[in-house]
């Protein structure tokens, strides 16, 4: 098989784009994942997927806490900054509630997660994460498809 031929042919499918931040042993950090998903509603379960090779392998693969952030249509250069940027999260760019995971602002969703499962599959980990709390505001979603970000709203349907 083909990887690049492979890699292409995912990116038909049209997904959201999330930052996943947490405090971590460098700091409070953010990266930007596509492969999120829900899992089950009884009890709240998502999922989200680390590359073993992404250089923030060792910062995320044992957070016990994480938040997932659904991004805004108009957050596309966060997305790009936190998938090959400056991962580190200045004190001005997130709230901080104790224990909390970082909590971006702008995000039209936050999930805020406690660590459930990791499971080591080919060349990630998927890490689930039990919903302890959440928040959700209107807005068009930032999507990713064939390489190019897009949106998604409630305007025109």
């Amino acid at each position: 098989m083909d990887p690049a031929a492979y890699r292409r042919a995912l990116g038909g499918f049209a997904t959201g784009v999330c930052v996943v931040t947490a405090h971590t042993p460098q700091g409070a950090l953010g990266i930007t994942v596509n492969s999120f998903t829900s899992v089950s509603l009884e009890p709240p379960l998502v999922l989200w997927c680390l590359d073993e090779n992404s250089e923030r392998w060792r910062a995320f693969a044992g957070v016990e806490r994480f938040a997932i952030h659904v991004l805004a249509a108009e957050d596309r250069a966060m997305s790009d900054r936190f998938a090959w940027g400056v991962c580190a999260l200045s004190d001005e760019e997130f709230d901080r509630h104790s224990e909390e995971p970082p909590r971006l602002r702008s995000a039209l969703v936050r999930l805020d997660c406690t660590t459930h499962q990791r499971i080591e599959m080919g060349d990630h980990m998927v890490i689930v994460g039990a919903v302890r709390a959440f928040e959700s505001r209107e807005g068009d979603a930032l999507t990713f498809y064939r390489g190019r970000y897009g949106r998604i709203g409630t305007e025109g349907s």
